[in-house]
């Protein structure tokens, strides 16, 4: 698997980056080759974090960790990354989709559901709403008002639904749509 690493407010010494590759390489034998994941590790304040991302098959595997010491973070983003991986294997097989080209499902071991993972989540609420055309500045406006950390709006800028969020840095991200 080809790791890509990147810092922010952190110089990527060899040591840290020797450390993401081998054990982000662990995950390797649940993808198949061409598989690449991207390593972010930042620094804010107190809190060493590491973000990881592997695309696979029009999806994206993310985690990410935050501790004092970005070695402990890079070990328990690695756990993440594993647990999901059981996680989707085993919703994979029970909605019987298997054609995956990414993914080794035969090297991934079954997720051991506790009773507290038994719930099984679902859509209980739909909602409808009128799209009104805004920019947006005025969709980050009418987010804080209603006290949303998102907001669904039509972009008069490209005639398109758009989603602004509030991140968890304090600013504000923009969601556009891209199809294949």
């Amino acid at each position: 698997m080809k790791v890509i690493i990147t810092g922010k407010n952190i110089e990527v010494t060899e040591a840290l980056k020797g450390t993401v590759e081998s054990k982000i390489s662990k995950l390797d034998k649940y993808f198949n080759e061409g598989a690449e994941a991207r390593a972010t590790l930042a620094v804010e304040k107190e809190r060493q974090i590491i973000e990881v991302t592997i695309p696979i098959n029009g999806s994206i595997l993310r985690a990410e960790e935050a501790t004092a010491d970005m070695y402990k973070s890079i070990d328990k983003v690695v756990d993440k990354l594993l647990g999901q991986l059981r996680k989707h294997k085993t919703k994979m097989e029970k909605n019987k989709l298997k054609n995956y080209e990414t993914i080794r499902f035969e090297n991934i071991p079954l997720y051991e559901y506790t009773d507290e993972d038994r719930f099984e989540p679902k859509i209980v609420k739909t909602k409808k709403f009128a799209l009104k055309p805004m920019n947006q500045e005025e969709a980050v406006l009418q987010m804080e008002l209603i006290g949303h950390n998102f907001f669904v709006f039509g972009n008069a800028d490209t005639d398109e639904v758009n989603v602004v969020y509030k991140r968890k840095d304090g600013n504000y991200g923009l969601i556009e749509p891209e199809f294949d």
